[in-house]
């Protein structure tokens, strides 16, 4: 294969899914509404996982390994929902395979696995994209055209914050160390990624972390950058946050409400107007913008999305890799 999906005319986009847990669930529910996409395979490290999740879910075929999920002809694409620590694997295997490939956030453990797996995407020329969905989300797009046409102003500062309140049990994906678990790579990933979106990769950065038994449980990050600019972001498995997120300039603000990474809308301020509430037609919190950019990719040709570009990626991963330096969290093996 050339790493571009064959002939789409006529049909939809066919997908394979690595992994049957809660994500992997929602992407298959929420394209199954969806007119140019149908989930046809799941892959699982075991044949009883991906049989019952076939069955749950209507999926044709089940794999009880990736490699299979790979050598399918009737796969236009792949979507990696493992956890964190099996990404590098994962999307290495399938794009190793020439199939195109869109893996789950964050982009792998640290920025030297993504840049291996962009290397080896471009070298080869098939399509990668990390599913980072709130890229692809109409009101986010929104948001950064508003920005980006001086609407506020020069951008002086970002707040965001995503936690949530995550039961003590050290069986939890996300408080175990060996999967990549913690408060960063799963919630901080999203107020980094924002903070980038608007900002730019920063100069600076500057993190407090609360750690405990080997992940961080409670993080605070401020990104500075050479305009003057900061972005005071915080992430959390011990606290029940608003989940905000806003964006000032030198002339107003846009502010966005609970669910920040997945909105319908925001609130407009700028000086000597009244507040502009603005609205996106259609869900907000669905799986099916960042699929319906990669259809849109395939049918065109394209090797990398303009939306999630692969190297705004890898400079979130390194982001991340300078948070974790700071607040001293290593995960096994490193």
């Amino acid at each position: 294969m050339d790493g571009v999906a064959g002939d789409l005319t006529g049909r939809p986009v066919r997908w394979g899914v690595v992994a049957t847990g809660g994500i992997a669930a929602k992407f298959t529910r929420d394209l199954a509404a969806e007119p140019d996409a149908e989930v046809v395979a799941v892959a699982s490290r075991t044949e009883a996982s991906a049989a019952a999740f076939a069955e749950r879910h209507g999926v044709p075929a089940a794999y009880g390994d990736w490699a299979a999920l790979a050598a399918d002809p009737a796969v236009d694409a792949v979507y990696v929902a493992t956890p964190h620590s099996a990404h590098h694997d994962a999307v290495r295997l399938f794009l190793d395979a020439g199939r195109p490939v869109l893996c789950e956030k964050p982009f792998t453990l640290d920025a030297a696995e993504a840049g291996a797996l962009v290397a080896l995407a471009r070298e080869r020329g098939v399509f990668l994209m990390e599913a980072m969905w709130m890229y692809c989300n109409p009101a986010i797009r929104r948001m950064v055209e508003l920005v980006r046409d001086g609407a506020i102003g020069e951008v002086r500062a970002v707040h965001a914050d995503f936690g949530i309140d995550v039961p003590p049990d050290p069986a939890h994906r996300l408080l175990d160390p060996a999967l990549g678990g913690g408060a960063l790579l799963d919630l901080g990933v999203y107020p980094v990624s924002f903070a980038q979106l608007v900002l730019g990769e920063p100069a600076d950065v500057t993190a407090w972390a609360r750690l405990r038994g080997g992940v961080d449980t409670h993080t605070g990050m401020l990104l500075g950058y050479p305009s003057g600019a900061m972005a005071a972001l915080t992430c959390s498995l011990v606290a029940d946050t608003a989940r905000t997120a806003v964006v000032t300039g030198s002339t107003g603000r846009v502010e966005f409400h609970r669910g920040f990474f997945h909105p319908r809308g925001f609130t407009l301020h700028r000086e000597g107007h009244a507040p502009e509430e603005f609205s996106e037609a259609g869900p907000a919190d669905t799986l099916a913008y960042e699929a319906a950019e990669v259809a849109r990719c395939l049918r065109a040709g394209e090797r990398e999305s303009p939306l999630v570009p692969l190297d705004g990626s890898l400079a979130v991963m390194r982001t991340l890799d300078t948070v974790r330096e700071r607040i001293g969290l290593r995960y096994p093996g490193e």
